[in-house]
C-alpha cells in the first residue's frame, strides 16, 4: 500500500529513461533571482527599487523549505511535482490539499515581510495571481472555495493596506510584480526542462515605455534563447541543483523518502542567451 501526503506541487520534477530528476522549488527561486539581477540593458532599463525586487524573486518560495523536505507521493507511487506540462498553467486543484498550499502560501508571505514588506506584497500579489487569474478555479472542489475566495479577499486587503502603510506606489508595485511572474516562469521553464517556444509572463517596457514580449525558445539541451533580450551580458550561464532517483514508482512513502535523502545533489549548467 502506497502511503502518501496530498500533492500540492513542492518538487519540480522531469522523467528519465530510469527515475526522475528533482528540484527542490527554493532552488528554482534562486535561479529566478539570479536571472533577475542580470536584467537591465541600453534597452530594457531595471524595475526600482531594484536590490529589493531582486530579493523578493529570489526569495519568494522560502515558504516550501519544509514541505521539500518531506516530499510526497503520487497515488501511483511516483514523486509528487510541478513538470512541464503545468509551465503557464494552474490547474489540476483537485489533486491538491488546497488548506495546506494556502497555509504554506500564507507562511511564504508573512516570512518575507517580516524582512522586508515590499517583498511581502510582490510575493503575495503573485500568489494571488496563481489563484486568479492563472487558475482553473473549475477544479477546486466546492467545499474548499470559501477558504480559496477568502484567503484571495484576505491578501488583496493585506497588500492595500501595507502598501498604504508603506508608501508603495501602484506603479512600482505593478512593475515589481510583473518582473517576479517573468523571472519565475523564465526559471520554471529552465527547471522543468520546457521544450516549446513559449512567450514570458507580461510584456515589458524597454526604455521608452514601449512594451514588448519576450519569446522564449529552446536551444539544446539545458538552454534557450530570449528575444528581445533584456539582460546586461548576451549570455547568463547558472548551476542549477538537482538530485536524480533512479526508480521510477515507490512501494511507500518511507521508501521514497529514504531514497531522496541518499540522493546526491549534482549541478547542472543552465544557459540563457540572445535570440
Amino acid at each position: 500500500m502506497i502511503v502518501r501526503g496530498r500533492a500540492y506541487f513542492p518538487m519540480i520534477r522531469a522523467e528519465t529513461d530510469t527515475g526522475w530528476i528533482l528540484i527542490r522549488h527554493p532552488d528554482h527561486a534562486v535561479l529566478a533571482g539570479q536571472f533577475a539581477a542580470c536584467w537591465g540593458n541600453a534597452d530594457f532599463p531595471r524595475p526600482e527599487p531594484f536590490d529589493r525586487v531582486v530579493a523578493a524573486v529570489t526569495h519568494h518560495d522560502d515558504g516550501w523549505l519544509a514541505r521539500d523536505a518531506a516530499p510526497v507521493l503520487t497515488p501511483e507511487g511516483k514523486p509528487e511535482g510541478f513538470t512541464k506540462a503545468l509551465v503557464g498553467a494552474y490547474s489540476a486543484f483537485e489533486e491538491i490539499d488546497l488548506p495546506a498550499y494556502l497555509a504554506v502560501r500564507g507562511e511564504a508571505t508573512r516570512a518575507a515581510a517580516a524582512i522586508d514588506p515590499l517583498a511581502g506584497v510582490l510575493i503575495s500579489m503573485h500568489t494571488v495571481n496563481l489563484l486568479s487569474e492563472q487558475a482553473d478555479l473549475s477544479t477546486i472542489a466546492p467545499a474548499h472555495r470559501p477558504a480559496h475566495a477568502a484567503f484571495v479577499e484576505a491578501q488583496r486587503a493585506w497588500q492595500a493596506e501595507t502598501a498604504a502603510r508603506e508608501g508603495f506606489s501602484a506603479g512600482d508595485l505593478a512593475r515589481g510584480f510583473e518582473f517576479l511572474q517573468c523571472c519565475d516562469n523564465l526559471s520554471l521553464i529552465a527547471c522543468a526542462g520546457l521544450d516549446r517556444v513559449a512567450t514570458l509572463r507580461h510584456a515589458h517596457p524597454d526604455a521608452s515605455g514601449a512594451r514588448h514580449e519576450l519569446n522564449c525558445t529552446p536551444a539544446g539541451p539545458g538552454a534557450w534563447t530570449v528575444s528581445p533580450w533584456p539582460f546586461a551580458s548576451s549570455r547568463l550561464e547558472f548551476d542549477l541543483p538537482y538530485r536524480v532517483i533512479g526508480q521510477k514508482t515507490f512501494a511507500d512513502l518511507a521508501e521514497y523518502r529514504a531514497a531522496f535523502a541518499a540522493a546526491t545533489v549534482h549541478q547542472i549548467p543552465i544557459v540563457i542567451h540572445a535570440g
